[in-house]
């Protein structure tokens, strides 16, 4: 199980100084999420700062892009980082789709699938394997001539993963990514009852079986010695879930758990503009489910005993907040790190 950071939007100055930073702590690598800034630059800067990390993102937006740019980019980084990068790809939701990128969006699992097809059809023609040729329900590619082909490296067995939540999606993984980006907001009652037998199903329709699929899971992990160290990171924590769980369709991480009309009141909460009382209304038992809360010694501990069955990766979601808080937590999260990794 391999130890990874999110992160998000930053210079690419701090990009080098933080992965310099997870490099000599022993982290497995960092995950760049895409909102006001394209991960990509920034990836390059922390890579050539710190090689023995893996970069993915998680995710791109894939609509706004074509098949062959993510297919391209995905490549030059590949060869770039000595393999040690997965590109993963999501649909994100309908208006930031049509009113930020002003692209098209329509049968969102469908065309997902149809994407992470075409973006592997460029990467076996990249390698010389097949003439490019995709014809989808979404995506035709067929022209692709010398002088416009990518040189060629030794890492062409890029990965690329989907992020997913709904029955249809994770299907959809299965079928055809290589890892599935699980969402933040989960419970292993979610990952064990729903996800894993979803991806299966989905698996055995291109014969292939779950375990060829990595799980790269993002956790709330709430690390501290006290109450008052803890507490700051547990309201976080509990912001963050509310948020997720107003989306109706997240109603059912809730229900399964029997938390019945949770995301109803969080959503007239969130009409109100209250965001104190939709954080109260995540209780301490529900965050035993949706988080992570342990203290430093006994976290990595814990992050095993959960997630080594089935997490190829873990992703810690709350840990750059703290290191910019506290830099003495810099230290303790590399210790975790390190623990985590070690069989």
């Amino acid at each position: 199980m391999e130890f990874d950071l999110m992160t998000g939007s930053s210079t690419w100055n701090g990009a080098t100084k933080l992965a310099k930073t997870l490099e000599e702590q022993g982290f497995s690598g960092m995950l760049y999420t895409e909102t006001g800034q394209v991960p990509w630059m920034q990836i390059t800067a922390a890579a050539i700062a710190a090689p023995s990390l893996t970069f993915s993102t998680g995710i791109a937006v894939a609509f706004p892009r074509s098949p062959m740019v993510s297919a391209q980019v995905a490549w030059e980084l590949a060869g770039e980082t000595q393999g040690k990068f997965r590109l993963g790809l999501g649909s994100q939701v309908k208006g930031h789709i049509v009113r930020r990128y002003s692209s098209e969006f329509s049968q969102p699992a469908k065309r997902l699938r149809d994407y992470v097809l075409a973006v592997k059809a460029c990467i076996r023609a990249f390698n010389g394997q097949e003439k490019l040729k995709h014809e989808g329900d979404f995506y035709n590619l067929s022209l692709l001539p010398d002088q416009w082909t990518p040189r060629h490296h030794q890492h062409g067995d890029v990965k690329i993963d989907i992020s997913s939540v709904g029955p249809i999606m994770n299907k959809v993984a299965g079928e055809v990514a290589d890892g599935v980006h699980v969402h933040p907001m989960h419970s292993m009652n979610y990952i064990n009852k729903r996800l894993l037998p979803e991806i299966e199903e989905g698996a055995h329709r291109s014969g292939r079986s779950k375990a060829d699929i990595d799980l790269i899971v993002p956790v709330f992990a709430i690390a501290g010695d006290t109450p008052e160290e803890r507490a700051p990171y547990l309201h976080r924590a509990k912001t963050q879930i509310a948020f997720y769980g107003s989306t109706p369709n997240y109603a059912f991480q809730f229900e399964d758990l029997g938390y019945e009309g949770i995301t109803v009141a969080l959503g007239a909460k969130m009409k109100q503009g209250d965001l104190q009382g939709m954080a109260d209304i995540i209780t301490d038992d529900m965050v035993e489910h949706f988080a992570l809360v342990a203290k430093w010694d006994e976290m990595a501990d814990a992050l095993k005993a959960r997630y080594s069955a089935t997490a190829s990766r873990v992703v810690m979601y709350l840990t750059e907040e703290q290191m910019k808080k506290d830099p003495e937590s810099i230290e303790k999260w590399g210790a975790v790190a390190r623990s985590a990794r070690r069989t």
